[in-house]
């Protein structure tokens, strides 16, 4: 079975588009929120929805996605409910491609036959586990080979040609690249070197290359589209549903408010 991001990307070439991915928290701020935010982004243009695993240790992430992580702990999130949200989200939408992306550590405690089985039954076609290094790829290999859920992984501007090479190889769908070094969305991305970085990634691979973390206006996705695949948006939405939480606002307004922001 060809999976959605293949299909994705092969239809967006041919219409001579760039990605659009979308990061949200799952059940941030909640469960009923998260779905309605889920199941509407690709109305909002995504073009593929990437859905956070919230986990109370988010090393490689700033502090609005720790703190949509910690909201969504409080609303008493688990990765059961995340697949319910995918599950309910397949039942609208059965082409956009939703890729998973978290940590090992709740992935392993909820066992990993049972996350990537249940995973492929709700329709998941993707997974970045932001702290599996390639050398512990073997670790869920045959599950992700078994269940034709793609194993994604990210690639830093410190990252040598020799291990692009090695993370190329074991990558499957797109790789997804870290703009800035640090955490999400607290620095803006150099797009000279962005670029630069990007062109050297595509001599050694032929995956598409995703550029991700500190992407926060459309000027920055218009300039990085310009060499790349595509973009992911995280944080910028993240504060919207954070801002939104704040001032209590009706589930309908915030919704509206992030696809202002979209399709600006």
């Amino acid at each position: 079975m060809k999976n959605r991001i293949d299909k994705k990307f092969f239809d967006l070439k041919k219409q001579n588009k760039k990605a659009l991915a979308c990061f949200v928290t799952s059940c941030d701020p909640n469960f009923e929120l998260s779905e309605k935010i889920i199941c509407s982004l690709p109305n909002f243009g995504a073009d593929i929805i990437e859905v956070g695993i919230p986990f109370s240790d988010p090393m490689a992430d700033g502090p609005t996605i720790q703190r949509s992580s910690l909201r969504a702990i409080k609303s008493k999130s688990n990765i059961s409910k995340t697949f319910e949200i995918i599950k309910s989200f397949r039942k609208k939408d059965k082409t956009t491609p939703i890729i998973l992306m978290g940590y090992f550590n709740p992935i392993f405690q909820f066992g990993l036959n049972s996350f990537f089985s249940q995973g492929e039954i709700v329709g998941v076609d993707g997974i970045i586990i932001v702290d599996l290094p390639p050398e512990e790829d073997s670790l869920i290999k045959e599950q992700t080979q078994k269940n034709n859920i793609y194993n994604i992984r990210l690639i830093a501007p410190t990252t040598s040609g020799e291990r692009i090479k090695r993370i190329s190889n074991s990558s499957r769908g797109f790789l997804y690249y870290v703009s800035i070094m640090g955490i999400t969305g607290t620095k803006k991305p150099s797009i000279n070197s962005v670029k630069k970085s990007v062109n050297l990634i595509k001599k050694i691979t032929s995956l598409p290359i995703l550029v991700g973390f500190g992407i926060n206006n459309h000027d920055q996705v218009k300039q990085l589209n310009k060499f790349s695949d595509g973009c992911v948006v995280g944080s910028a939405i993240i504060k919207i549903v954070e801002s939104a939480t704040k001032k209590k606002l009706p589930h309908q307004e915030t919704l509206i408010n992030i696809n202002n922001f979209l399709k600006k």
